[in-house]
Parts: structure tokens; sequence; C-alpha cells
């Protein structure tokens, strides 16, 4: 059921609100779902996994395509075996961490701004005392 609209805010002000907030939370799960795959990888390379296992071949693939933007930032560290510290890895962590906490500042923003355009005038003004 939707909210009256208030007659100070356009829907349209109201629909382009929803759809940026549509938006970003789709960046924000995007940046969620990377940092779950690049903190899998890290671990993986961290304790020398095969490769070859399917687990961990949909990881590295997945790896792949997250890390594209810092591939060779910085030089991986070979410990012993097949363990490998890949600094590039613990960046690109950094990285989309800060980027899902700005989004998720945004969004929380964008509802907030959604929430007073929707509400009745009547309802802001005892809100506000």
């Amino acid at each position: 059921m939707s909210q009256p609209v208030d007659a100070g805010h356009s829907g349209t002000a109201v629909m382009l609100a929803r759809v940026g907030r549509g938006l970003t939370f789709a960046v924000y799960v995007f940046a969620l779902v990377s940092l779950t795959i690049l903190t899998l990888g890290f671990v993986l390379l961290l304790f020398g996994a095969n490769p070859e296992t399917p687990f961990a071949a949909w990881v590295y693939r997945g790896l792949q395509n997250v890390m594209a933007p810092f591939r060779g930032l910085f030089e991986p560290i070979p410990l012993n075996g097949k363990s490998v510290l890949e600094t590039s890895i613990l960046f690109a962590m950094i990285i989309y961490a800060a980027a899902a906490l700005a989004l998720h500042a945004l969004i929380r923003w964008l509802t907030d701004r959604l929430q007073a355009m929707e509400s009745p005038p009547q309802a802001r003004i005892s809100a506000d005392r």
C-alpha cells in the first residue's frame, strides 16, 4: 500500500528517490558479495587450497573478476609450500568495505528522505515537536 505523497513533493521526485535507492541497494549487494568472494579467496590462497577442487576453482574464478582493478597492485608474498599472502586482496577488501559503508549510509539517507516525502505534512509537524 502506497503512502500519500506530500503536495510539496512531486511524484517524479519520489520516483527518482526510489529508483536511486534501488540502484544504490543493487551496488551495495554487489559490494557485499565481492567482499565475501575476496574473503574466501584470501583464506583459500593463504591455506594453499587445491585449485582443482570445484569449490576452490569457483572461488578463484570469482576472485579474478572482483580483483580485476587491483590485480598486480602489490607483489604476493609466498609463505611455505602453496600458501600465498595476497596483499592485493587485502587492499581490495578495504576498498570494497569502504564503498559498502558509504553505500549503506547513502541508502539510509535516501530512505529517510523518502519517508519525509511520503509522510503527510501534519505527521511531520507533530513528529518535529
